[in-house]
């Protein structure tokens, strides 16, 4: 079996080899490719190098330029250490391999997936919020949003093993939580009832499902395991296991 096959299969097996050889492999079969593999994943020393490398390419401007970005990324590694921050993105990417049908390998999700960019981003910018670097967190929020059509506010507390499929349009507010292993998809809004401060938008909780444009709003509960129909208005606790549909939803159990 394969280092791939196995990772498929659920075998622990470290993902940084799989991704390593499926680059090297696209990088010599495809010569208009070879640029980006070597660039981004086989020339580096492991899964959050590559990952550093690809975002802050794809993040830097003018203000932002490329070298502080690779320095954040590395600040935020050293502060989660940089297992645990391998371990996040591993099992960001594995929901979405088990999850999404258009993954057919670990370098599409890796490279090309905009919301899982999007959350990687955000997770450097909920580090800079967090070491009261608040203005700088805004303003990568600011450039999520101008990239991939993403707007997280970067105290927004998100688990891992999180999958945001196609991810246009989702809307994450200040107070929110989602918790581990959590399917959104597009046009997904988590927001709040009021214009007052405090804590008063939704807490998803592990395992929930979200639909494409559903929208869940207030200081509420989606519980363990529940599921909330595409286009769905949801304003009140949705208990664990059980759907909402509808607008306003209704409970179906």
């Amino acid at each position: 079996m394969s280092t791939t096959d196995a990772l498929k299969s659920g075998a622990s097996t470290a993902l940084w080899p799989a991704l390593k050889d499926e680059a090297a492999c696209l990088a010599a079969a495809d010569a208009a490719l070879q640029p980006l593999m070597d660039d981004v994943i086989t020339s580096a020393s492991g899964l959050f190098d590559a990952l550093a490398r690809h975002l802050s390419h794809k993040l830097q401007n003018r203000h932002l330029p490329e070298g502080l970005l690779m320095h954040l990324f590395r600040d935020y590694a050293l502060a989660r250490t940089e297992a645990e921050a391998e371990a996040i993105i591993e099992a960001d990417l594995r929901i979405i391999q088990s999850h999404d049908p258009a993954a057919r390998d670990w370098v599409v999700p890796f490279l090309f997936f905009k919301g899982f960019h999007a959350l990687q981003c955000h997770r450097l910018a909920h580090y800079l919020w967090g070491v009261d670097r608040q203005h700088l967190a805004l303003y990568l929020q600011n450039r999520i949003s101008d990239l991939f059509g993403v707007d997280i506010h970067p105290a927004a507390r998100i688990g891992r093993g999180v999958m945001m499929d196609h991810a246009t349009g989702i809307v994450i507010g200040e107070t929110a939580v989602v918790e581990d292993d959590v399917l959104m998809w597009h046009s997904v809004t988590l927001g709040g009832r009021s214009l007052e401060g405090g804590d008063r938008h939704p807490k998803i909780r592990k395992g929930a499902a979200l639909g494409a444009n559903s929208t869940i709003i207030g200081n509420i509960d989606i519980g363990e395991n529940a599921k909330v129909a595409a286009g769905s208005v949801v304003i009140a606790d949705v208990p664990a296991n059980a759907t909402a549909v509808g607008a306003p939803a209704r409970i179906i159990i």
